[in-house]
């Protein structure tokens, strides 16, 4: 439960410790918690410091999404869709002549934007009275913190409250050759030179999304699935992500796994050849996968920064990946220590969540609000060349959670009007909505692949917060002609063998 104001100031002004709040981590969650409780009246102090990838890059204040994340991959992604628009720009009456794609000048200009981003991050710390340390943190007790900076200059400090947001960074499998020779997302885009033919081992969203845009802007890409794609999301709408790649001229090997990386010819910095690499893999039935590769990157997941950051010295528990565990309050098993972001067991990682979760926590520690972050029916979009949205549960969750006596599907594919003078093949986006039938058909899935679905999706999150049924689906006047009003005419159902397939305009 929060606590007043007064008390607040008072046991701060009792402790006499040098911050009120001290973050460890200088990412979206751990910037916008030391803005907010700042402006509520504490006392912060902000720790970041970024660890060089084993390829030497890294990067200034913001976090995985603003660096090497979120923002470059959607710029990326935007180039990608410039090529598409291209392509469809010629059945519409435009003489376009498309030439070659200078990699140089995308990166430059996504690098330009990032780094007046991470000045503008700075500044806002400045303004709002927080102190900046670009120095690792180390929690030495339950009120200390060991800070280290560049030169090797410690300097302890102390806090009343500590909050962990010190976020993931991508992992490398155990294979020889792995960190020698592979690149990672953390590195991809500030790369000084065009990643040419390309493999992306794994089948996450982020190897599915860098797939997509280097196929997009004419790399010869592959990409290594161990198993399923996207596991996590729903899988219906994941293999009709890798099709529609496939159909696109991303090339998938599936199921198999890599178990070495040899380099045969070293990348040139100065002529900017390019260098190559060969592959070695296991498929699941035992044959050999080999090929050369100008550029391997690896996407199999990430990992917890928690290895390093001193848990240990105060006991704060961790789940088997490294998680902090945390309670609804994102309280660790020590009463003055939170961890909030990705680096904790709860929710989602994604932007969004972690920001909502820093400012709730300020909002909690530093003023009367008690408002918890509520982790349900959040909204994502995986950016592959044709996007996909959704909140909520997947087709296979929510029968689990609810039985499948209990859930009906009612679903559709679209054809964008956009697609239709270009001849873009049909029946190839798609809608779904899940619905708990025990519960006055209550939408606990909402679903879409297809052209801005990052668009589509956000609006649909307000109204699924506020429990909108069936009904209200049905009862709310579409706006034609565009792919969102196909949320609102959806009749057929899953269990009637109905065919979804497109009826009309």
């Amino acid at each position: 439960m929060a606590i007043d104001d007064q008390t607040i100031l008072k046991k701060s002004a009792e402790m006499k410790y040098d911050y009120d709040l001290v973050v460890i981590g200088g990412g979206s969650g751990g910037l916008a918690l030391a803005k907010e409780s700042a402006r509520c009246g504490a006392r912060v102090s902000l720790l970041d410091f970024v660890l060089p990838t084993p390829k030497g890059a890294t990067w200034g204040l913001g976090g995985t999404c603003v660096n090497v994340g979120c923002i470059p991959k959607k710029l990326m992604h935007q180039a990608a869709l410039l090529n598409h628009y291209m392509e469809d720009a010629a059945a519409f009456g435009w003489d376009v002549t498309k030439g070659t794609h200078t990699w140089d000048t995308m990166v430059s200009g996504i690098q330009d934007y990032i780094h007046s981003l991470n000045f503008g991050y700075r500044s806002a710390l400045m303004n709002v009275g927080v102190k900046y340390l670009n120095v690792i943190g180390e929690i030495l007790d339950e009120h200390t913190i060991k800070t280290t900076n560049k030169q090797g200059i410690v300097k302890n400090i102390t806090a009343n409250t500590i909050v962990i947001a010190t976020g993931e960074r991508p992992r490398y499998p155990p294979i020889p050759g792995a960190k020698e020779f592979g690149i990672t997302s953390d590195d991809l885009f500030s790369l000084d030179h065009n990643p040419g033919k390309t493999l992306c081992v794994g089948a996450s969203y982020v190897s599915l999304e860098c797939a997509g845009f280097l196929r997009s802007i004419g790399c010869d890409v592959t990409v290594m699935v161990r198993s399923i794609y996207l596991r996590g999301f729903d899988q219906q709408m994941a293999d009709m992500v890798g099709a529609y790649m496939d159909r696109y001229g991303v090339k998938f090997v599936r199921p198999c796994v890599p178990t070495s990386v040899r380099c045969l010819e070293e990348y040139d910095a100065e002529t900017k050849k390019l260098g190559l690499y060969e592959v070695e893999g296991k498929h699941e039935d035992g044959t050999l996968f080999k090929d050369t590769f100008n550029t391997v990157i690896f996407a199999v997941g990430r990992d917890p920064c928690t290895t390093s950051i001193g848990l240990q010295n105060v006991g704060v528990e961790t789940d088997k990946n490294g998680r902090v565990i945390v309670d609804s309050e994102e309280r660790t098993n020590i009463s003055n220590i939170f961890a909030i972001g990705d680096v904790n067991n709860i929710g989602f990682q994604l932007t969004p969540v972690a920001i909502a979760a820093g400012k709730n926590l300020a909002r909690r520690l530093y003023t009367a609000d008690d408002c918890l972050t509520d982790y349900t029916n959040v909204p994502t979009t995986v950016f592959t060349p044709l996007e996909y949205g959704c909140i909520g549960l997947s087709e296979e969750a929510a029968i689990e959670k609810f039985g499948t006596k209990n859930i009906e599907v009612f679903h559709s594919h679209f054809h964008p009007l956009e697609w239709t003078i270009p001849h873009r093949q049909e029946n190839t986006c798609y809608a779904k909505l899940i619905i708990n039938k025990a519960d006055d058909n209550r939408v606990v899935g909402f679903h879409v692949l297809g052209p801005n679905a990052g668009e589509v999706t956000q609006g649909y999150a307000v109204g699924m917060r506020l429990g909108a049924r069936k009904e209200d689906f049905d009862r709310t006047i579409g706006i034609h002609p565009t792919c969102s009003e196909v949320f609102t005419t959806l009749h057929v159902t899953k269990s009637s063998g109905g065919s979804a397939a497109v009826t009309g305009c």
